[in-house]
């Protein structure tokens, strides 16, 4: 039984958001670049913020908005949240409805209230954030929070079950093997040889991971074991998808609508890439340069842009996704779209490619964050 909403906000008060990012993962420093944009674009006149930094060591701890404002790339150095502040925590409300700060007093005395917690707006990438782990903390605290529930985080997370169940609702996708960690402490040669039916180029990956972190392009089988090598730094569960050989790499953002209608489809975008390593990397993503062109919007047949749309709406929908989300699809050199994956939690900078799609479909960055945050406001908390 679904347990009974409370009101999202006391009466003569605005709603409180907690803008909660950092985070343990590898994309720690990406999470940090997007709550800077994100609090810049929240409507201080209609809502109450306050920052709750994740520090990388795990630690709980509230950021100025200040802070938060100095989050930005220096000398091609990204941003990190300091380990040296008080902790805070998030605990049930006690009137039930919705979550209740604390903040641990100088010195290791009590705690110290920050007042109530009316919506969460997780902006953690990857592992422990991304991938259903605060959405569960956020469903336990009675907290409601923007964006994707506990499963569907999951499973965004992880590319092996988001294979499975896009093949399940019968999505396009790429021919892929996954090597979970008993196979290759159990029979190497054989997880070796079930990789030996794709064809190359091969793309390797952590199952875990985002921001295009620990990724290889591998071309042929000499290079297999090490990428699996370099994959295993981050995760102990790899993949390996086929490559498409002169594909086309495409975007486009879902975005649930209000009063329940069926989710909107932006524009879609294209990446050209001019790196060495020919894939959309981590410094393509966000140390950019002369790296890669984006394109908004692609320049595509007017049937192919519907029938991306209408793949991504059903990618949205096949995994249970709420608020937002990235799909990422390739066309390939015969005019075939493929989904790659499916993204719950995108890079949310003003210059991401998530508010870039929308702005070009004419929703600008603000009102973006502030459709996300009525949705948050308006969901009920318990099962849904």
């Amino acid at each position: 039984m679904s347990q009974a909403s409370e009101p999202a906000a006391g009466p003569g008060r605005k709603p409180r958001v907690a803008v909660v990012f950092g985070g343990t993962s590898d994309e720690h420093p990406v999470s940090c670049l997007t709550a800077r944009g994100v609090v810049g674009a929240i409507d201080q006149d209609r809502y109450d913020v306050i920052g709750v930094g994740i520090s990388r060591s795990g630690r709980w701890i509230v950021v100025s908005a200040d802070q938060i404002a100095a989050l930005q790339v220096s000398d091609r150095k990204l941003p990190e949240l300091t380990e040296q502040a008080a902790e805070a925590m998030l605990l049930p409300g006690s009137s039930g409805g919705g979550g209740e700060l604390v903040q641990r007093a100088s010195g290791g005395g009590g705690l110290a209230e920050l007042g109530p917690v009316d919506v969460a707006f997780s902006l953690l990438h990857g592992p422990f954030g991304e991938d259903g782990t605060i959405q569960g903390l956020f469903e336990m605290m009675g907290t409601r929070y923007v964006g994707a529930g506990v499963l569907a985080s999951a499973v965004g997370m992880d590319k092996h079950y988001m294979k499975m169940i896009f093949a399940g609702a019968g999505l396009p996708i790429g021919p892929y093997v996954v090597i979970t960690p008993a196979d290759w402490q159990r029979d190497r040669e054989q997880a070796l040889k079930q990789v030996s039916q794709l064809t190359y180029p091969l793309y390797v990956k952590p199952t875990r991971n985002g921001s295009s972190i620990g990724i290889s392009k591998v071309t042929d089988e000499s290079q297999l074991e090490d990428a699996i090598a370099f994959a295993h730094q981050y995760d102990p569960k790899v993949i390996i998808e086929e490559g498409f050989e002169n594909a086309r790499e495409l975007e486009c953002g879902v975005l649930q609508s209000l009063g329940g209608a069926a989710p909107q489809v932006s524009a879609i975008a294209e990446i050209r890439m001019h790196t060495d390593s020919g894939f959309y990397d981590f410094d393509a993503k966000y140390l950019p340069e002369e790296q890669v062109d984006l394109d908004v919007p692609a320049d595509l047949p007017t049937e192919v842009a519907d029938e991306m749309r209408a793949l991504a709406a059903r990618s949205f929908d096949a995994i249970s996704c709420e608020g937002l989300a990235r799909v990422d699809f390739f066309l390939t050199a015969e005019g075939r779209l493929v989904v790659n994956e499916i993204n719950t939690m995108p890079g949310f900078t003003e210059h991401s490619m998530y508010p870039r799609v929308w702005a070009a479909s004419g929703i600008d960055y603000p009102t973006l964050v502030d459709r996300l945050l009525q949705l948050a406001l308006d969901r009920p908390t318990g099962l849904r």
